[in-house]
């Protein structure tokens, strides 16, 4: 609960579940009424959203320039998970450029960077069992890069920034944006805890803390809560294309030695998403990383422009773990499946991305969408996003030390714009794109910009629609029959949801709420016109449909509780219909190595 965790003045709020102990720090803390509660509040100089690698990177670098500027910041990390990492899931062939320019010794401080890749493989998969290698492109070139679990390294990355003195407050999630008069940022304010399903305070009600900061830095990672409601507020969107997103889903496998093969890393193609009965214009494909100890992480990325409404990436994942290329792995006596999840990632690319800064605050990371589409890889460039803003907000800070009005840091756009960042996105600009027309215009198209013009070609094709008004309507798709799962290599989605640790307190709001005014949409329209496309792209089984014996009368179900905050629902919804808030913090899953 919130009044256990805040500390007396001076001190910080403890974690739940943290890495490390929560030290004190001089803040001041005092206490005010507004017209409807009474709430904590504490003042930093930054207060970040989201301890992932970009959020982390700019808390690091921003104590790196006090150190080397004598210009101190009190800086604080909130998380959402009930520890860092909890809520952390990437692939993750780890490109280390960023780590490099931010901790040139990290070898010596021990991050878990333990696995080289020293084998990489992209294939094409057929539909009647084959397997066909393809050429790697330049860009999917992994030599130098290493197989990691993202969410250790946060941990590590979090240990770094709190001997640094970075304050991390794990378990608590920032439900809204506070503003000042001028209309700039001036913080967060963590949600409220114990309030019940009726919306009433329960005895155990604690009202959520005012984070106040100079600078408000949105690091949530792909559609983030906060991150959408600053794009909104400030028409961050205004000039760049509309977004298009993918939803990955992953397991990890504990193998026997002699199915696994340490530093390799494959990629697939074709078979189920892209076949002559499947078609050929959905977007994905599956990686394969097999990582030290006796760990293989495997997964499908589906982009979430799709069209067809029966089509679900979880069985499709679950359907290629049976090809006879991969089936082996998972089959052998001793491979066992230890874990589970799923996250929304960006996949508009550099036409897609925001404008970065707004007053009082800024974007980086996967809440701006970085993510290199075709590299399959987002960390390195969260990484060195987090980096630049950093330095942006620090010079922006040490020049208007004193002022009254929001501080917008406009460095920081620039120095994307000059980064290598930049560069790599839009060499990969119109990848994705042209696999609008299908999977082999996209090989055609990609491999001619990759081999032949560089990524430098004079035009940059762009995304107008969203992904939710990409899907057509129910009676123009074919449904798809899927197998049942074996028990063994597949599963049902309630199984594998046990092994991703979600839980969420149960006595409290759905925090995946209708839209106001759209009350109706999905039973008349996602239900009857789409199919209800909710009850297969969730990877949770968080959306269910009841009818009358005859079939009629259809209603929504919402199991929040199974919800492993992919964000699937905030995109992927007939007309949006669902706007995905923060449940209560340390709510979730409990990603252990993902």
């Amino acid at each position: 609960m919130l009044a256990r965790s805040l500390l007396t003045a001076g001190k910080l709020f403890s974690s739940r579940a943290s890495t490390a102990s929560a030290r004190p720090v001089t803040v001041m803390v005092r206490s005010y009424s507004t017209d409807e509660i009474e709430r904590e509040q504490m003042e930093y100089d930054v207060v970040i959203v989201g301890a992932g690698p970009a959020g982390l990177s700019t808390a690091i670098r921003l104590k790196q320039l006090s150190q080397e500027t004598g210009k101190e910041l009190e800086v604080c990390v909130l998380e959402k998970g009930a520890e860092v990492g909890a809520h952390i899931l990437s692939g993750n062939v780890f490109e280390p450029r960023a780590l490099n320019e931010l901790i040139p010794d990290w070898k010596e401080k021990g991050a878990p960077l333990d696995t080289p890749v020293t084998d990489d493989k992209m294939m094409f998969l057929t539909e009647g069992g084959g397997s066909v290698p393809l050429p790697n492109i330049p860009t999917l070139n992994n030599h130098g890069n290493y197989i990691i679990s993202l969410g250790q390294l946060c941990r590590w990355m979090a240990e770094q920034a709190e001997e640094m003195g970075v304050d991390i407050i794990p378990g608590f999630s920032g439900s809204g944006l506070l503003f000042n008069e001028d209309g700039g940022v001036k913080g967060v304010v963590t949600r409220d805890l114990g309030i019940g399903k009726d919306g009433k305070p329960k005895d155990s009600f604690e009202p959520g803390a005012e984070l106040i900061a100079k600078q408000t830095v949105l690091a949530e990672g792909c559609r983030g809560s906060l991150s959408q409601e600053a794009m909104a507020k400030f028409d961050l969107r205004a000039n760049c294309a509309a977004p298009t997103y993918g939803i990955g889903i992953k397991e990890v496998w504990q193998v026997d030695e002699s199915v696994h093969k340490p530093g390799t890393a494959i990629h697939t193609l074709g078979y189920p998403l892209q076949s002559p009965k499947a078609g050929w214009d959905t977007y994905g494909g599956t990686f394969l990383y097999h990582m030290k100890p006796n760990i293989v992480m495997t997964g499908m990325v589906v982009g979430l422009d799709y069209k067809n409404p029966y089509l679900s990436p979880y069985d499709e994942f679950q359907r290629w773990k049976h090809h006879p290329a991969v089936r082996d792995i998972f089959a052998h006596p001793k491979s066992k499946c230890l874990q589970y999840g799923a996250r929304a990632l960006n996949e508009g690319g550099f036409q897609a991305v925001p404008k970065l800064t707004f007053p009082g605050g800024a974007l980086i990371g996967c809440a701006a969408g970085f993510l290199n589409v075709p590299k399959i890889k987002g960390s390195h460039t969260a990484m060195k996003s987090g980096m630049l803003a950093a330095e942006e907000i620090h010079k922006a800070l040490t020049e208007n030390e004193g002022a009254d009005n929001s501080i917008e840091a406009t460095g920081y756009q620039t120095a994307y714009e000059n980064s290598w960042v930049h560069e790599e996105l839009k060499a990969v600009r119109n990848y994705h794109p042209s696999f609008e027309k299908g999977l082999f215009a996209g090989l055609a198209y990609s491999g001619m910009s990759a081999f032949f013009l560089g990524g430098k070609e004079p035009w940059t094709f762009s995304n107008h629609k969203t992904d939710s008004e990409k899907t057509l309507p129910a009676s123009e798709c074919k449904p798809i029959d899927y197998p049942k799962p074996d028990g063994k290599i597949s599963f049902d989605i309630l199984t594998n949801l046990a092994r991703s640790g979600t839980n969420h307190e149960g006595d409290q709001p759905v925090h995946l709420r209708v839209k106001e005014g759209m009350e109706d949409v999905p039973s008349e329209v996602s239900y009857k016109v789409y199919g209800a496309p909710e009850t297969r792209f969730c990877p949770a089984k968080v959306y269910e449909y009841t009818t009358d014996e005859d079939g009629s009368n259809p209603k929504l179900v919402i199991n929040a509780q199974n919800c492993v905050h992919c964000k699937t629902c905030d995109i992927k919804m007939p007309k949006e219909y669902i706007k995905w808030t923060v449940p209560e913090g340390a709510g979730g899953p409990a990603y252990e190595s993902m």
